[in-house]
């Protein structure tokens, strides 16, 4: 039998346990699906070693490079990536081969005392305490307590999700915001005391999604390994996520700008069967702010679903559509970081 067919298939992966975790559910999807061993090789990336803070660090593609290049150098035969974090620019040797069904793109709050956003910041005398190392949620969080008549102090923080977490635990802080899908994959979600609804806080573009990168052309496998993983591929989460990243691209911001977008597949509920909805509307939402709540643009527009999972102008065109919009309405002056 031939060695190339039999041997382990190698999955790079970032070492922290939410990486480890991602991978094993997509190593053990890529098992069944090809009847051949998956080994997770560990790479760690700058991301990881960096002690600035995202923001600082420029974000874009701090947790990717080096997959790529250990993809490029044939140590890995393909990676796994949070979505979230990968550049908007895709190098042409190298293809996502399948974004999976997305896990719960929302964000989510672990308070001290089991507390929600509100009761959290209802103490005119006490001045809550938020962690997050996201410029996008501290400018949703500071607007959100704005709105309330209120005020928080939004603090800058690293570290993998038992680090955020131990800082609510020691008293540190009264509360961090977290990726609800990474609570989720490493079962613990019920630490979580509120999900935060995208209509008060939108997620970063892709969240909750991961990508599954591989070689265009395997030295080895030619473009067989890409069309394997492509029956990971889940057509609705690609075409909701490319017209988030179609937002964020067009707007010329890196990862760790405040920028927020999220798109939402609707069924026509006019259809003659209510169990036989036909999705056809994809619904995008979009928000830029300054860090301090002050001043959001948030807009949103509507298009049509795909007609075939090929069709990726459909969401890229609303997606750069929502984007002209919101730079019309000034969004380019709130960003900060833009990646040019």
């Amino acid at each position: 039998m031939n060695d190339s067919t039999t041997r382990p298939l190698r999955l790079g992966t970032r070492r922290s346990a939410l990486a480890m975790a991602q991978s094993g559910l997509v190593a053990e999807a890529v098992r069944e699906l090809t009847g051949r061993p998956v080994e997770l090789v560990e790479i760690t990336t700058y991301g990881d070693t960096s002690r600035e803070h995202l923001a600082q660090i420029g974000g874009t593609g701090v947790f990717v490079s080096a997959l790529r290049d250990a993809l490029l150098a044939g140590d890995i035969d393909f990676a796994v990536h949070s979505l979230k974090d990968l550049p908007t620019a895709q190098p042409e040797t190298l293809t996502l081969a399948a974004i999976p069904v997305r896990e719960d793109p929302r964000d989510a709050l672990i308070a001290r005392d089991g507390l929600t956003f509100e009761e959290l910041t209802a103490d005119p005398e006490r001045t809550a305490r938020i962690g997050t190392g996201s410029p996008r949620r501290m400018a949703q969080l500071n607007a959100w307590a704005r709105a309330l008549g209120r005020r928080i102090e939004t603090v800058p923080i690293r570290g993998n999700i038992d680090t955020r977490i131990g800082f609510v635990e020691k008293g540190e802080l009264d509360a961090v915001v977290l990726a609800a899908a990474g609570l989720t994959r490493l079962g613990r979600m019920d630490e979580a005391t509120q999900l935060l609804s995208p209509d008060v806080v939108l997620p970063a573009p892709g969240q909750g999604a991961l990508a599954i990168e591989c070689l265009a052309v395997h030295p080895v496998h030619g473009t067989a390994l890409a069309a394997r993983l492509a029956d990971l591929d889940d057509p609705d989460t690609r075409a909701a996520v490319t017209a988030e990243r179609s937002l964020l691209a067009a707007l010329e911001a890196g990862c760790s700008a405040p920028v927020g977008a999220l798109a939402d597949l609707s069924p026509n509920r006019g259809g003659p069967k209510a169990d036989e909805q036909a999705v056809t509307e994809l619904h995008l939402r979009g928000v830029v702010g300054t860090t301090d709540g002050s001043t959001l643009v948030h807009l949103s527009t509507t298009g049509h679903v795909p007609a075939s999972p090929d069709d990726v102008s459909t969401p890229l065109n609303l997606g750069r559509e929502l984007a002209a919009e919101m730079l019309a309405k000034g969004a380019a002056g709130l960003m900060g970081e833009r990646a040019l």
